[in-house]
């Protein structure tokens, strides 16, 4: 099929900051694009040729979207896998499968999966409603500390909670949720894996994660992680193995934990590209959105080797404010050298809410996340 300036039509379902990355690919190499979200302000609106606005969590909307693309695929695992079930039997090519989030959109369904091929993961309970895991907790079953998560619908933290002692079960919603042994962990990685339709399959170096404490939102990618060549290869290892269990079509960002006996344990996976690959687009031969692209449409995968060292440093809303947003003390970043802001196109901030990156290049990690930490400490996403 003839992708390149011709009557192809991808459809992408959600149009936030990693459509609107994915764009930038799909301009380049004059590829028709359709993108359906529910906001008439998603930052994907103005990069699209068709963008149309709708509730991605219904049949009829995704439906009918997909049935005028030739591919669709996503940037966000929320939306109607029924409507994407029936287009594949229609004969739409639908990349991740619906099959393949079936089983990653619920929590529970994939920490399932991993114990059924041998994956290794953290020791989990399965719970359908809160009060269950309330009744867990007073007949002692379940033993503080450990980390709650909602089964469906978590995002950038949303829907995960350490949970230390009694007072900290407040507020949890009534849901089906499971809750993990709360592991001791010297670091958290991420390996992305990409693979196609005929299933080659490449790999990204793996990437070290520094976690917001109070908002449980990556602040800092550091790539290449500061991790032995050993314990690189066993966190490469074992995405390759989650990938071909999955037998996913695209990107699959593979989350794990480092032990302090240097185990690797899965945390989670996202079917599409990740934040932990934004830093991608200027340290890397191919990024990821234009691997996820090249996936999707079973063209030969780009190079993953990274060209120099690179750091993303999420810009999210300050605390304390929220409505028209205002990008403070931007111009001071870009006197650095190798400091490169990517803005989302979001027009009202919030706290925590992400509305940008930044990635720092430089031949020395050590020295890229100094200047990440100025970075970090410089710009401020606040507002009117």
């Amino acid at each position: 099929m003839n992708y390149f300036s011709s009557n192809f039509k991808l459809g992408i379902l959600g149009g936030g900051q990693l459509g609107k990355m994915l764009l930038n690919e799909t301009r380049k190499f004059d590829i028709y694009t359709c993108v359906l979200d529910p906001s008439d302000q998603a930052p994907c609106k103005i990069a699209s040729n068709e963008f149309y606005q709708g509730d991605l969590m219904n049949y009829d909307t995704v439906y009918n979207f997909g049935k005028n693309v030739d591919v669709l695929t996503i940037e966000i695992e929320n939306v109607n896998v029924d409507a994407l079930e029936a287009l594949e039997n229609d004969g739409i090519k639908v990349y991740p499968s619906s099959k393949t989030l079936r089983l990653i959109n619920n929590k529970a369904k994939q920490k399932l999966f991993y114990v059924d091929h041998d994956l290794p993961t953290a020791a989990f309970s399965r719970f359908a409603y809160k009060d269950e895991m309330l009744t867990a907790v007073a007949h002692e079953s379940l033993s503080y500390p450990f980390v709650w998560k909602s089964a469906q619908f978590g995002y950038d933290g949303t829907g995960v909670k350490v949970v230390r002692s009694a007072s900290d079960l407040s507020g949890l919603p009534n849901v089906e949720c499971i809750t993990e042994e709360l592991i001791p962990f010297k670091n958290e990685l991420s390996v992305i894996v990409a693979r196609t339709v005929n299933g080659t399959v490449k790999v990204y170096p793996v990437v070290e994660m520094e976690f917001h404490p109070e908002a449980n939102q990556v602040e800092y990618v550091i790539c290449p992680a500061r991790i032995s060549k050993d314990v690189a290869l066993k966190a490469e290892s074992i995405a390759l193995k989650v990938s071909e269990a999955f037998n996913h079509v695209g990107l699959l960002a593979v989350e794990m934990f480092q032990t302090e006996n240097d185990e690797i344990l899965i945390n989670e996976v996202a079917p599409r590209p990740h934040n932990s690959g934004h830093h991608t687009i200027e340290a890397s031969y191919t990024s990821q959105f234009e691997q996820h692209l090249r996936a999707v449409l079973d063209l030969p995968l780009g190079k993953t080797e990274r060209k120099v060292g690179g750091i993303m440093v999420n810009l999210v809303g300050a605390e304390g404010y929220e409505g028209d947003v205002i990008y403070e003390n931007i111009n001071s970043i870009m006197e650095m050298d190798g400091v490169t802001p990517h803005i989302y196109g979001k027009k009202q901030t919030r706290p925590f809410r992400k509305m940008g990156h930044v990635t720092i290049v430089h031949e020395n990690i050590d020295e890229a996340r100094r200047i990440a930490e100025v970075v970090k400490n410089t710009i401020k996403v606040i507002s009117k």
